[in-house]
């Protein structure tokens, strides 16, 4: 069966606060081939904002959404320390599933997930939007053109001024800059250095009043061949450092700034987003230095892909292996902060 004939793929979206109304149901609802069939919510009023926005189904509990025949596709948005088992219960009731970022809290997790969709024969995978993003694809264009030379050292920030909120803010539901944000970091510095991953290395603080999560979190990954990808996240920055910084042996590339696309995305049109050419980054080598233009982000991808894969078996875009390594490497980044030593994987 091909996307271009076959009925559109129906899923439910579990969980409707920020990330569930605004990120995902609004990019399903774009994507050809794919129909927001329901929202789940516990929450009377999210149910109702999400019947006025989406003209959907909505259900009060997942199990009722997991009865409903018509549904095939589960899109899990709640608190990271729930993703596991909704994602698990999800599979045996033979439903295909997509879990927000971050995709489970250890390997243990992992392990369970992973074994429900082997037995299911169901697509399992998390919404790793920012691999489409324009600074990560303009780094990854760099490198594989050899502009940078041999890439030994890619360092990856993402910082604020302020600590995060709701259930963000505590560490019993997975909450936290480190896996909000490091989770997206982890994901493209293990893309960019797919060599042996060696050692992990972190050091965090916990010093904001209201919340016991991280206030800063550093974290460094030593991979084979003398490679190092550093990701650093803080609540506690007013300057941020270069969202990427990559040295080579012919080159050093930075670049400031977000992508556009989300601010475009919550303004009402993704389709928008365009960056000022005064964020594009900038190359420097021995003998001369140049702006580079951002190449265009498009997260719609990553939807029209999940369409893909479940109607005409493609290739998920975002694979469980390498869930697994992200995973390992948020893990251990865990136990080296507790330990306060490096540990060798």
């Amino acid at each position: 069966m091909t996307t271009e004939n076959a009925p559109p793929v129906r899923a439910v979206v579990v969980g409707y606060g920020r990330a569930g109304k605004g990120f995902h149901a609004y990019l399903m609802s774009r994507t050809l081939g794919m129909r927001v069939h329901g929202v789940v919510s516990s929450r009377e009023e999210a149910r109702a904002q999400a019947k006025a926005d989406l003209d959907c189904h909505t259900y009060s509990t997942i199990e009722e959404a997991l009865a409903d025949p018509e549904v095939e596709l589960m899109v899990v948005v709640t608190p990271n320390s729930t993703h596991a088992d909704l994602a698990v219960q999800c599979l045996e009731a033979g439903k295909h599933v997509v879990t927000d970022k971050v995709f489970c809290l250890g390997l243990d997790q992992f392990d369970r997930m992973e074994a429900a969709a082997i037995q299911s024969g169901k697509l399992l995978t998390c919404f790793q939007n920012r691999r489409f993003d324009g600074d990560y694809l303009t780094v990854r264009h760099l490198i594989e053109s050899g502009r940078l030379g041999d890439v030994r050292w890619i360092e990856l920030a993402w910082q604020g001024p302020r600590p995060m909120k709701g259930w963000r803010g505590e560490t019993q539901f997975g909450g936290g800059r480190y896996y909000d944000l490091g989770a997206h970091l982890v994901d493209q510095i293990c893309l960019l250095f797919p060599d042996p991953i060696e050692s992990v290395y972190c050091r965090m603080l916990h010093d904001h009043e209201g919340t016991d999560t991280e206030s800063e979190a550093f974290l460094l990954v030593q991979f084979a061949g003398g490679k190092t990808g550093v990701v650093d996240v803080s609540s506690r920055a007013f300057l941020s450092k270069p969202r990427f910084y990559v040295r080579g042996t012919e080159a050093t590339f930075e670049k400031y700034g977000l992508d556009p696309q989300e601010a475009a995305m919550m303004a009402g049109n993704i389709d928008s987003a365009k960056e000022s050419p005064d964020q594009f980054g900038r190359l420097k080598s021995a003998d001369q230095e140049e702006r580079i233009s951002t190449r265009p982000g498009r997260w719609r991808n990553y939807y029209e892909n999940i369409v893909k894969v479940i109607r005409s078996g493609e290739r998920p875009v975002v694979t469980l292996p390498e869930l697994r390594r992200q995973i390992t490497v948020l893990e251990a980044g865990i136990l080296s902060a507790r330990k306060g030593q490096v540990i060798q994987l």
